[in-house]
């Protein structure tokens, strides 16, 4: 079970039936503590591992410890990458963002994005503290429905006339 700050979500599996995602949107650390990631870093064995560091008034900074991708997916708010170690892909619909070490990024709302690391990436990410970790999942570029369907009319088989 992923521990959340008001109700349990189960992890994303696998097909192998392993956890896929370990995010925890628990708040770890409180005011005034020592947040130290190498320990976080050192003692994480999931390969796509997210943790809530802390809480700055109306957001949080949460700890990405990732290897391999994540689901094309967007947010209602802002999302905010910055790579301390390692490799972060970025795919947009159009292109993909690279970070190495030391760079950041901001992927505005509502934006179709899927992160991904070839090796083990540590990130930080700045989210409002409402925000959905896993986003809103959405279909990948290129793998949507074909076209609307039509009626005799020509007219989207969909939508009533007149909307």
């Amino acid at each position: 079970m992923v521990r959340c700050s008001s109700y349990q979500k189960q992890p994303e599996s696998a097909p192998s039936g392993r956890r896929k995602y370990s995010i925890n949107t628990d708040v770890r650390y409180s005011h005034l503590k020592v947040v130290d990631v190498p320990a976080l870093v050192a003692a994480t064995r999931e390969r796509w591992f997210n943790q809530t560091l802390v809480q700055v008034n109306d957001s949080v900074v949460r700890l990405g410890i990732v290897k391999g991708e994540f689901h094309w997916h967007k947010h209602e708010r802002d999302d905010e990458f910055f790579v301390l170690r390692g490799r972060l892909l970025i795919d947009l619909k159009t292109r993909t963002i690279e970070l190495g070490p030391g760079q950041g990024v901001v992927i505005p709302r509502k934006v179709m994005h899927r992160p991904r690391a070839p090796k083990k990436t540590v990130m930080l990410m700045v989210e409002t503290r409402r925000i959905e970790p896993r986003g809103d999942r959405v279909t990948p570029p290129g793998q949507g429905p074909g076209p609307a369907r039509r009626n005799r009319k020509g007219q989207n088989a969909l939508r009533p006339e007149g909307r």
